[in-house]
C-alpha cells in the first residue's frame, strides 16, 4: 500500500477498530503466514486453513501461533484434498469466512507478512478481506525465496538455483518440517527469514 492510499484508509477507517491496521509498521515484529486452499489459482481459490506465527527480532514465537480452520468451501474436491489432505469432515467445526478474517487481522495487525510464495497467499487474503471487511490487507509482504536468491546471486552470479523450500532449508541447515500443513510452512518461512537476516548464506553443496 502506497503512502497516499495508506493515508486515505487511515482517514476512512479512523473511527473503527480497523484504524491501527493502516498505521505504518515499526518492523519490530513481523508475521510469517501460510494458507491451504482449494486451487492454485489465486483468483478462484477458496481458503481452507490459515496459519501464522510472529517473529520478534531473531526469534520465531512458535508458542504463540494462530491456526484457523474454515468451514468446507464449495470448491473443496478430491483433487484439492490430495494436495493438503484436509477433508470435508475435518472442517465440520470450521469458522465462517468473516470470523476467520476478523481473527486474522486481529492477530497480524499492521505487521509485515513474511512467507514462501507469499504473493499467492496475499492475493487470496486480499480478495476475502475486500469482500468481507471492505479493504485489502494493507500489510507489506516479504518473500523469503527472493531474499535467498538475491544473496546467492552475489556468490554465484548467473547460476541456476533450486528455490524450493526444501532446498533452501537444506542449504541453510534449518530443521524444517516435511509435513507441509499451513502452520509448519509458516514456521518454516519464519525460520528461513531469520536465518537469512541474521546469518550468512553458504554456497549450495552441489557447487
Amino acid at each position: 500500500m502506497n503512502v497516499l492510499s495508506r493515508y486515505w484508509h487511515q482517514y476512512k477507517w479512523r473511527n473503527t477498530p480497523y484504524a491501527p491496521l493502516f498505521v505504518s509498521p515499526t518492523h519490530q515484529e513481523l508475521v510469517a503466514l501460510d494458507c491451504e486452499t482449494t486451487s492454485l489459482d489465486p483468483y478462484k481459490a477458496e481458503l481452507v486453513t490459515i496459519a501464522a506465527t510472529k517473529i520478534r527480532n531473531n526469534t520465531v514465537l512458535t508458542s504463540e501461533p494462530l491456526t484457523l480452520t474454515l468451514r468446507a468451501p464449495s470448491s473443496l474436491n478430491a483433487q484439492s484434498v490430495k494436495i493438503h489432505g484436509i477433508r470435508h469432515q475435518d472442517l465440520n467445526d470450521g469458522l465462517t469466512e468473516k470470523d476467520a478474517m476478523q481473527q486474522l487481522v486481529d492477530f497480524i495487525g499492521n505487521r509485515p507478512i513474511v512467507g514462501y510464495y507469499i504473493h499467492y497467499d496475499k492475493a487470496i487474503l486480499d480478495r476475502y478481506a475486500k469482500r468481507l471487511l471492505g479493504f485489502k490487507l494493507p500489510n507489506t509482504t516479504i518473500e523469503v525465496s527472493d531474499i535467498y536468491r538475491k544473496k546467492l546471486e552475489h556468490i554465484l552470479p548467473n547460476a541456476d538455483y533450486d528455490l524450493s523450500m526444501e532446498a533452501i532449508g537444506h542449504n541453510l541447515d534449518l530443521p524444517l518440517s516435511g509435513r507441509h500443513d499451513a502452520l509448519q510452512d509458516a514456521v518454516s518461512a519464519a525460520l528461513i527469514y531469520v536465518r537469512l537476516k541474521y546469518g550468512d548464506v553458504p554456497v549450495p553443496r552441489s557447487y
